[in-house]
């Protein structure tokens, strides 16, 4: 079996989604000039990418394992470049919330393919969390190499210009690059009992709930999702409305928390080999927590230079984004961790669990930062993310004494 040939299918998977699922911003500002479509019409771009993940990761998780991991990802992939190749064929605003909605209803398969065959080619808990945290990081690097490109094929000069969609014929051909991989790259599959049926997968994906581990989980991730999602989503707004930036400043600097992100992944997976998983979120959590603490009296009353440009902004815009390298190794850790207490045929029903509370956490986090930002400031609606830090290291104590306790029996 050739695992780095399948490690590489799967990077290779996650970098593509990466660039399409967080393309939905640019693809906003995009349909607005090109379709004339209003601001309230391109805002449900983001629904119908976000739910269709959700919705299908809770009904098809349990079955996957059925279907077969590598199966699973190829009608995924399949399907997106289908989508993508409809763009510029197809120019119109119902094009582009079919290619979202495709891309949710894929990433859904993908995920928790991903996920799952990570535990058949792994050996131990450490390699879990090391493979792990280097394939989310490199998900990250994805969503950097996104703002590039579709700015590659933008024309500042002409704003309603079509010819941005030309970026999808790039990305067809990187899904057909990926689905010819996948094609040739035999993927383990999980041995089920053979008496089983799929419905009764589905109740064991519920009967999961039940665990004390995976309710102590589901609450860790919920959490963590607040955090990342509170300060991710709000942080070019406050960029723009605390620090008195320009708009485009402000995003170009809040590119910083997803490199931060990116590069603390990375890192996480070599730190992983010498030290454990408890304590290293820990001190993630604890330097966030002293980042934040030390960084947000300084974006008080910041006076900016004039004029003000990428290398002379306040210090403040440059440091905070850097709570990424704490936060980053945060999630996969705890995901890890979770996935190598179950057996292996249990897998893509909790990974199913794992994005259907991740999808509500992110919801519920960017609503409370929003909320506590428009009554009140953004400092305050910063500092308000201590709280669930703080839950987080209380939650996060009980998943480890839990999970000291060894992993989960297979009939559990």
């Amino acid at each position: 079996m050739n695992h780095l040939r399948i490690k590489l299918a799967l990077l290779l998977t996650y970098f593509v989604f990466a660039i399409l699922l967080n393309s939905v911003g640019t693809v906003i500002l995009q349909v607005i000039h090109s379709f004339q479509v209003s601001k309230e019409s391109a805002s449900l771009l983001e629904g119908f990418k976000d739910i269709p993940i959700a919705v299908v990761s809770f009904l098809l998780a349990s079955w996957l394992p059925r279907l077969g991991y590598q199966r699973a990802m190829m009608i995924g992939v399949a399907m997106v470049m289908l989508a993508c190749i409809a763009m510029p064929l197809l120019p119109a605003f119902w094009t582009t919330k079919l290619l979202f909605f495709t891309v949710g209803s894929a990433f859904a398969l993908i995920k928790v393919s991903v996920y799952a065959s990570i535990g058949l080619i792994t050996d131990s808990r450490e390699q879990h969390a090391s493979l792990l945290n280097f394939i989310e990081g490199f998900f990250m690097l994805g969503v950097l190499s996104g703002y590039w490109v579709f700015a590659a094929f933008m024309n500042p000069a002409e704003p309603e210009s079509l010819s941005w969609l030309q970026v999808y014929w790039l990305l067809a051909g990187l899904c057909l690059l990926n689905l010819l991989l996948l094609a040739s790259t035999p993927i383990p599959k999980v041995p089920l009992e053979p008496t089983r049926s799929a419905r009764q997968d589905f109740v064991g994906m519920l009967q999961l709930l039940a665990l004390p581990l995976v309710l102590v989980f589901i609450v860790s991730a919920f959490l963590y999702v607040v955090l990342e999602q509170g300060i991710g989503t709000w942080l070019p707004t406050f960029n723009n409305q605390v620090l008195q930036l320009p708009n485009q400043l402000s995003v170009q600097l809040t590119s910083i928390f997803a490199a931060s992100l990116a590069l603390g992944r990375l890192l996480a997976g070599l730190v992983l080999r010498h030290l454990s998983w408890y304590a290293l979120v820990n001190l993630c959590l604890l330097g966030m927590a002293a980042l934040m603490l030390l960084i947000l009296p300084m974006t008080r009353d910041v006076v900016l230079p004039e004029p003000v440009h990428l290398w002379n902004a306040p210090l403040a815009a440059y440091l905070f984004p850097l709570i990424g390298l704490f936060m980053a190794p945060v999630y996969p850790i705890i995901s890890s961790v979770m996935l190598s207490a179950l057996p292996k045929a249990r897998h893509a029903a909790m990974t199913g669990l794992i994005v259907v509370f991740s999808a509500l956490g992110g919801t519920t986090g960017s609503m409370i930062t929003g909320l506590t930002f428009a009554r009140f400031d953004g400092q305050t609606a910063f500092y308000l993310s201590l709280v669930p830090l703080s839950l987080l290291l209380v939650s996060l104590l009980l998943l480890h004494r839990w999970h000291r306790q060894g992993p989960v029996p297979a009939s559990a």
